[in-house]
């Protein structure tokens, strides 16, 4: 279907409501009183429906103008907003920036990030991938994104490191590997246990745990993992910022291992092959940088 009725015809309705009358809105429009009545009567002809009705000198709107003329205001915005996006484009800003993330990143810091991206973006979107372990090599590889955050660096890719993640092992209070007495022990004795694991979201089957236990359950993110095992479900190793809390309320407790009990895994930024760095896309490196080094002062 093509609109019957233009832009500019919304434009002059507008423009009489908020100047007060047909003189206003011609003077502010820079036109004729008598272009500016013609537009408003073919707008009304064309819709088929009442959108003024003239009480002395005022023009005053009807309750269907009134509910009109607030979407038509919408409709002239977004054109507005189209061609402020054709103009960034033609200063070399980006529409969208294409990015993957690996599940390890704390979101807290993401999107803190993307909240001050959003207010100076000018109009550039991020087209956000959550993965985990190889499903952020898989998108590298496949040309599909700009920038990555992942502790995996694929051969041959530009990188910088951005932030370490300690991983510590826990189970719920009441768990039976709590039940063992304050010596610590060994690895050894979590055999038997239900490990909860991440499983990888890529196409190569790795997930995010111990190898050697066979007693695992698998799901596909760490806040799922961190529900299950603040149940009562299984013991994991997870980024202490996700489990912080839990561990303050008691309702977490580090497992007594003798060794790997803790472990730190480096989180890196790594740059798309062929993708050119434009000016959204260097704010938001700047910005995340930025937050980066803000958290690691407040540690």
């Amino acid at each position: 279907m093509v609109p019957k009725v233009t832009l500019d015809q919304w434009r002059v309705l507008q423009s009489i409501v908020d100047e007060g009358g047909f003189a206003q809105a011609a003077a502010a429009l820079h036109r004729s009183q008598s272009s500016v009545s013609y537009a408003a009567r073919r707008l009304q002809e064309t819709l088929g429906v009442q959108l003024l009705e003239i009480q002395g000198r005022r023009a005053l709107l009807t309750s269907a103008g009134q509910s009109l003329l607030e979407r038509s205001r919408l409709l002239t915005e977004e054109a507005l907003a189209i061609e402020a996006a054709a103009s960034q484009m033609q200063q070399g800003w980006e529409p969208t920036i294409q990015l993957a993330v690996e599940n390890v990143m704390p979101m807290s810091i993401l999107l803190e990030t993307l909240a001050l991206f959003e207010s100076r973006s000018r109009g550039t979107r991020i087209h956000l991938r959550e993965e985990v372990l190889s499903g952020v090599v898989d998108a590298l590889a496949d040309n599909v994104v700009d920038l990555a955050i992942s502790p995996i660096v694929p051969e041959g890719y530009l990188y910088e490191s951005l932030l370490d993640v300690e991983f510590i092992a826990v189970a719920h209070i009441n768990h039976d590997l709590h039940q063992q007495g304050e010596t610590p022990y060994g690895i050894d004795s979590l055999k038997h246990a239900v490990h909860i694991v991440v499983r990888d979201s890529g196409g190569k089957a790795r997930d995010a745990g111990w190898v050697q236990n066979e007693n695992k359950w698998t799901v596909s993110s760490f806040t799922t993992c961190v529900d299950m095992v603040g149940n009562g479900l299984g013991f994991a190793w997870l980024p202490r910022q996700l489990v912080q809390p839990l561990l303050d309320k008691g309702q977490l407790k580090p497992l007594n291992l003798r060794h790997g009990a803790t472990f730190h895994v480096p989180v890196n930024l790594i740059y798309g092959k062929n993708k050119e760095q434009g000016p959204a896309m260097c704010l938001f490196i700047d910005l995340l940088k930025s937050v980066v080094r803000k958290r690691n002062l407040d540690d």
